[in-house]
């Protein structure tokens, strides 16, 4: 068991989310639960993730997209679909806290840098790509349907590809989630490969044109990592029991 306070300063130090310009309020989001035994890990806090941490007797939620965003002040008032997700939590004795673009970003626990080391490739952290991506290589140059092929098996994915590039690839770049318009930043950086969650019609014909290969493995699926790279790492450092509580979108 952990004092509540005792594990969110841990987290906000090591993810470091009061350096981090972010439309999401990210850290503690709702306060509802004092001694910590059990923390579920989720990609969205919605209420079908509110209802397994229920099941599952967790009393913290860690998630990376929370339910109180910056940019969005009608969302934010605590009615309708906000009501009832924050009085089942209140109700439950549940609290949440949210990372999202700290977390995107960490060099070790982040989506990104988690994605990098599933296929296999290496990366600079202070060579920033898309805002919270990197860009890095592979020592050889790798074919294109083995990337494809570990996403599938590692994270779940159901790939959609533009392969317009080669078929073996050197360089490569990711940012997880809605992130397709880094597909221009590709383009200008001569990446032979971008990887993000989210591909679309507006990014197809310039791909093409300058002939590299796009991956979109899925806003949900590449944005699991992250939240379960911090699994073992509370599990560890303050002896609670963790899951991970999967609501897939399909998208």
């Amino acid at each position: 068991m952990v004092k509540l306070k005792r594990l969110v300063n841990f987290l906000d130090k090591e993810l470091d989310i009061a350096s981090v310009d972010d439309s999401s309020f990210n850290g503690l989001q709702v306060e509802a639960s004092d001694d910590i035994k059990k923390v579920g890990f989720a990609v969205d806090a919605c209420m079908e993730t509110f209802v397994k941490a229920k099941k599952e007797g967790c009393d913290l939620l860690v998630v990376h997209h929370g339910i109180l965003w910056q940019n969005d002040i009608k969302a934010n008032k605590i009615t309708g679909i906000n009501f009832s997700r924050l009085k089942f939590l209140l109700d439950n004795r549940i609290a949440l806290y949210a990372a999202h673009l700290p977390l995107d970003r960490h060099p070790k626990y982040g989506n990104n840098a988690r994605l990098f080391r599933i296929i296999g490739a290496t990366f600079d952290p202070k060579d920033i790509f898309g805002g919270f991506g990197f860009v890095g290589s592979f020592s050889r140059p790798k074919k294109l349907k083995d990337i494809i092929s570990l996403l599938n098996r590692k994270i779940g994915a159901k790939c959609q590809i533009l392969h317009y590039g080669k078929d073996a690839v050197k360089t490569v770049a990711i940012v997880s989630g809605g992130a397709q318009y880094s597909a221009f930043e590709a383009i200008a950086r001569d990446i032979d490969l971008f990887i993000s969650g989210e591909i679309g019609h507006a990014i197809l014909h310039p791909v093409k044109e300058a002939k590299i290969n796009v991956i979109g493995a899925g806003h949900y699926a590449t944005e699991t990592v992250g939240v379960k790279a911090l699994m073992p790492l509370l599990s560890k450092k303050f002896g609670v029991k963790t899951i991970f509580l999967d609501s897939p979108t399909g998208l």
